[in-house]
């Protein structure tokens, strides 16, 4: 599901390509039942786009990688969590309009130097993850 200048994260790749990038890095946790995970897919794709060459996109499915979904907390999807300096700089959950997405990004990727963390953004549409 990882459309143009999107690229597929897994649990053995993760460190190496998320948490050791140079650039930020905008995880989509997401899964093929999930329908505000489909409903989102676009969106995440223009982000890419436009984001491009500034931000790193990724994809992790959910259903096929269970420990670093596990291992930053993920208890409903779509999630998207930006990754910069090695660490969780912002978290939204649900399905989102793109607005909301670039309000988050453009505070760590234009000003670097005074970006802090934000609270996490509850949103209702938040599908929960399957055990397995």
């Amino acid at each position: 599901m990882a459309g143009h200048g999107i690229f597929e994260v897994t649990d053995a790749s993760f460190d190496q390509e998320v948490l050791q990038s140079e650039q930020p890095v905008l995880v989509d946790f997401w899964a093929a039942w999930c329908g505000p995970c489909k409903a989102l897919a676009p969106v995440v794709d223009e982000v890419a786009a436009q984001y491009a060459g500034q931000l790193k996109v990724a994809k992790m499915d959910v259903d096929r990688n269970s420990a670093t979904p596990m291992r930053y907390g993920i208890r409903g999807i779509p999630a998207l969590l930006l990754f910069k300096g090695g660490k969780v700089a912002d978290q939204i959950v649900g399905y989102v309009p793109k607005d909301t997405i670039d309000k988050s990004l453009s505070r760590f990727i234009t000003d670097s130097a005074a970006a802090k963390p934000a609270p996490s953004v509850p949103v209702a549409a938040a599908v929960p993850v399957a055990k397995v």
